[in-house]
């Protein structure tokens, strides 16, 4: 066992004690408590923004040197513990510990590149229409921002959001997910350790009430917020009514093609990867395998074969590939999910068992669906957990129909030797993201992320696209 961690909010650059009424659990041995959490409200809400809201003017009008130097910073701290931070995200989120240490170098490495793009806000100069006058555009920080983060990634997201809303020269108050805010807690800390003033960052844990509130808040001025679609549409329509700025990225049900041409190997690695990793806790996982008919056989059997083999376990095993879910609601949805296929005609080419472990947790067979029509609800409604389902089609046509035949466009992906496919792949999938030869999962940190329909709504996340949505653009008019 591990030490209990006792969790405070981070408000106005302290630690602020609150009754502990909640737990943090390992979803690899529910005997274990990671930590015991605070259960904020609006009052801790209010302050966190009143302290936010008075650290803005100085912290917005800092050098940018001083901003990307505390990035820069927090990043190093960040990588330097890897280990130590990596395993507590795999002690509470459910990841491997290959993946919980990856993710957070990953985390690192935004810090990193942001303090490069607090340097790097430009405007332009541009000719007027009138003699003698001169025109320039810059850009300026626009406020308090409330970030509302996922338990899937839980020092990745909170980074790529807060790192950009920081490094322009906003103020956050961020509100991480309810199984996972003993990680982001390890991140807000850091940043403190770093350099942060007072108040510009404030760390406010509880349940969805701490959600509505930072959206309701008048002094909030924008809302960027990564979760389910339902409680996504309450965001936007609670921070549209008072006119902030929102951004909303709110899953996938993504798909990958396969076409007769692929390399059968190099389709089955792909598929496995993105579709099982993580536990297929990922919104850019392949969760709908569109399989052209003449490999369709051939794939499914070597891809069963590969997922068989899959070791499922404690997530700090180094032998484990695949860890539990996140919590028990989570692993009961894939379950529910696998038996909904089965009912609609579904074939359970392999997994689809309740697994009996030595050890207390969340754990999902890996599971594997063949047999499946595109209108199943195992192909339309969002899973997220270790399932993936097989659709036959006859040709590329009805593969790129079916791909885009759904309310979600986050991610896409398509293995096959055809450059002529490959590029109307490109081009024609509607999708934010698409991926040629690659898993549908797995983004760099330094490029837009987000997607089309009902996944993304909003300006981009991540690389230079950040800027758009975390700065408000200036034109300034001076005649001499």
């Amino acid at each position: 066992m591990t030490e209990t961690l006792d969790l405070t909010h981070w408000i106005d650059g302290e630690r602020v004690a609150a009754d502990r009424p909640g737990e943090s659990l390992n979803p690899s041995d529910t005997r274990e408590v990671v930590a015991r959490t605070p259960d904020g409200g609006a009052p801790e809400v209010d302050r966190a923004v009143a302290a936010a809201k008075a650290a803005f003017p100085a912290w917005a009008e800092a050098s940018p040197e001083v901003r990307s130097d505390i990035l820069d910073r927090a990043g190093q701290l960040l990588m330097e513990r890897k280990d130590a931070v990596g395993r507590l995200l795999s002690r509470e989120e459910g990841k491997t510990l290959a993946e919980g240490v990856g993710e957070t170098v990953r985390a690192a490495r935004i810090l990193k590149y942001f303090a490069g793009e607090a340097l790097r806000v430009h405007g332009q100069n541009l000719a007027s229409v009138r003699p003698g006058v001169e025109i320039q555009t810059y850009r300026q920080p626009v406020g308090v921002y409330g970030l509302i983060t996922p338990w899937n990634f839980p020092i990745a997201i909170p980074a790529w959001k807060a790192a950009p809303a920081l490094a322009f020269g906003n103020t956050v108050v961020l509100k991480p997910a309810g199984p996972t805010p003993a990680t982001a807690e390890a991140l807000v800390a850091i940043l403190h350790e770093a350099g942060l003033p007072k108040g510009v960052l404030n760390l406010v844990i509880g349940r969805g009430g701490v959600g509505q509130a930072i959206v309701d808040h008048k002094d909030i001025a924008g809302v960027s917020f990564t979760g389910s679609q339902k409680v996504g549409a309450g965001v936007a329509e609670g921070a549209v009514r008072r006119q902030a700025r929102v951004q909303l990225e709110m899953g996938g049900k993504n798909p990958l093609i396969v076409l007769d041409d692929a390399d059968l190997e190099r389709a089955v690695t792909i598929a496995l990867d993105g579709s099982f990793f993580a536990t297929g806790q990922r919104c850019t996982a392949s969760s709908r395998l569109i399989v052209q008919d003449g490999i369709h056989d051939r794939f499914v059997e070597a891809l069963a074969e590969k997922v068989r083999g899959l070791k499922v376990g404690s997530a700090l095993d180094p032998e484990t590939k695949i860890g539990p879910a996140v919590s028990e609601d989570q692993r009961e949805t894939s379950y529910r999910y696998i038996d909904i296929a089965k009912g609609e005609g579904g074939r359970i080419v392999t997994g689809g068992e309740r697994l009996q472990l030595d050890l207390p947790g969340w754990y999902v067979q890996p599971t594997l669906i063949a047999d499946t029509e595109a209108g199943m609800r195992i192909n339309s409604e969002e899973v997220f957990g270790p399932v993936a389902s097989t659709i036959r089609v006859k040709d590329y046509e009805q593969a790129l129909a079916i791909a885009n035949g759904v309310e979600f466009g986050l991610s896409a992906g398509i293995v096959t030797s055809s450059l002529k496919h490959a590029r109307d792949f490109q081009r024609r999938a509607r999708a934010g993201m698409t991926m040629v030869n690659l898993p549908t999962a797995g983004v760099d940190y330094h490029v837009p992320f987000g997607g089309t329909k009902s996944s993304s709504y909003g300006p981009r996340e991540q690389g230079f696209a950040a800027v758009e949505f975390f700065t408000q653009t200036k034109t300034s008019y001076s005649a001499g």
